[in-house]
């Protein structure tokens, strides 16, 4: 089993890490995630949802082992601050129009997109207006993974009666990750030359933290587990009630399990009770170890 976050070293933290980069504009977040993988030497590296090449901000970068999570961030409401290019002035009643748009809309992905191009409805839970001038204006944004800003613009421009486009993007939130604690590339090779030349880990342990940190940035309700059942987790056994030392959440929620020391052992839906002496407490869905 993995020793506690706070007790790994550097090569511990990278195999099992991850990185609140600040993706720059040109490259695709899968080679922004390949740089990082080849930078620092581990065998794998996962963004936490695309981003396009011209699209800037929080990306989530999980290194190592850390990848076999990468699916926590599926679901991970997305904030994005764009800047919405109207084809004619900004009517008055634009805040209200916005206000409409705060609900579950329909969006059919475009011809680029990877993904099958069927209608689908995606939650828009916040559009705040945070400056306006006569064709523009400055938009934060929160709403499900998975909802296209570009299209948002449009039919938000339709609704208007001007027209309009999006201009630059920019996320800036992911989860419970934000722009606030986001590094860049450059910190990165910078931290890592630091330590591998001058032996000081002090700016890497910054940029890279242990992949728990991932797994509390989405709250996920924990349950903790003896190390003797991690074992037996790390061979593909669901969690028994046995070995439960205390569990949150309720039943149907994925929750993560750790160890006594809090090192991450797996992630997995609650579907018993821990009080049941034989019952099945977690299904697996991803073993972390």
């Amino acid at each position: 089993m993995r020793p506690a976050p706070a007790d790994r070293t550097v090569e511990e933290v990278l195999s099992f890490g991850v990185v609140n980069l600040d993706k720059p504009p040109g490259p695709s977040a899968h080679q922004v995630a390949g740089w990082l993988r080849d930078m620092t030497d581990v065998e794998r590296a996962a963004h936490s949802g695309t981003l396009d090449p011209k699209v800037t901000g929080c990306l989530p970068v999980l290194l190592g082992d850390a990848t076999r999570a990468a699916q926590i961030f599926d679901d991970a409401v997305k904030e994005y601050v764009t800047v919405f290019e109207a084809h004619g002035r900004i009517p008055d009643d634009f805040p209200a129009i916005a206000a409409e748009f705060e609900t579950e809309i329909y969006q059919k992905p475009p011809r680029k997109s990877a993904v099958s191009r069927r209608l689908r409805s995606r939650r828009i839970h916040a559009i705040d207006i945070l400056e306006t001038e006569a064709r523009r204006a400055l938009l934060r944004i929160r709403c499900e993974s998975g909802t296209y800003i570009r299209k948002l613009c449009h039919d938000l421009g339709l609704a208007l009666g001007t027209g309009a486009h999006m201009g630059a993007l920019r996320r800036t939130a992911t989860g419970g990750y934000t722009d606030a604690s986001m590094v860049t590339m450059h910190d990165v090779a910078d931290a890592l030359a630091e330590y591998r030349e001058e032996g000081d880990d002090a700016w890497l342990r910054e940029v890279v933290a242990p992949a728990e940190e991932a797994l509390d940035a989405l709250d996920l309700p924990h349950v903790v587990i003896a190390p003797s059942a991690a074992e037996q987790v790390a061979e593909g056994a669901p969690v028994y009630a046995p070995g439960v030392i205390d569990c949150e959440g309720e039943r149907g929620e994925q929750v993560a399990c750790y160890t006594p020391n809090g090192a991450a052992v797996c992630l997995g839906t609650l579907v018993g009770d821990p009080e049941e002496e034989a019952a099945t407490v977690v299904d697996l869905d991803r073993v972390l170890v």
